[in-house]
């Protein structure tokens, strides 16, 4: 059964619906969205945005409004039609700024490999070498950060130990012990690299 009859959905309604149980919560947003989606096609023109683009900033619109929702933050001065619609219009304009500024070349990066295609063969191999070489240099600096016992887990793992042997040569009650220290380590990795 459809909780929503074809057409508009009052304000009062959707307002009820979002504040609701999770089926009702659910059925209520994908009414909302649906019921101002035509504004992603208004944005490719008015704004001159990609479709995708467009519809990513609406979902994003969406999102908030129901968000202001739930945290009661939306008073009801305007339809939601209204809220959306400005919400919605501020996030292309702020989007149009961020791609049209020289900020956004910083977030444009090429890759490595699209930039050696102009380089000769050699000389690619040779760059593709030092970047490898640079890359295991600061994985190896990285490594050393994460405490002794984390870096002769990481090398032996990286050398193809089993964690059963693992667990032999170091000491562990069991592999499963040397599966979940291993883990922790590469979670200490990650988070250098952040």
């Amino acid at each position: 059964m459809n909780i929503f009859a074809r057409g508009t959905v009052p304000d009062d309604k959707i307002l009820s619906g979002i504040l609701g149980d999770s089926v009702l919560k659910r059925a209520t947003e994908n009414k909302l969205y649906e019921q101002f989606a035509y504004l992603i096609k208004d944005a490719t023109f008015k704004h001159q945005l990609t479709e995708d683009d467009a519809a990513s900033l609406y979902a994003d619109a969406i999102l908030v409004i129901i968000e202001h929702i739930q945290k009661k933050r939306f008073e009801g001065k305007s339809s939601l039609k209204t809220y959306l619609f400005q919400i919605f219009s501020n996030k292309c304009v702020d989007f149009i700024r961020k791609t049209s500024t020289n900020k956004m070349s910083v977030y444009k990066t090429e890759s490595i490999d699209d930039l050696l295609i102009g380089v000769p063969d050699e000389t690619s191999n040779i760059l593709q070498e030092m970047i490898s070489e640079n890359e295991v240099n600061v994985l190896k600096t990285k490594i050393k950060q994460i405490g002794e016992k984390c870096q002769e887990m990481m090398m032996s793992w990286s050398e193809g130990l089993s964690d059963e042997k693992i667990a032999v040569e170091m000491g562990y009650q069991s592999a499963g012990v040397v599966k979940t220290s291993r883990l922790r380590c590469l979670e200490k990795l990650r988070a250098l690299y952040k």
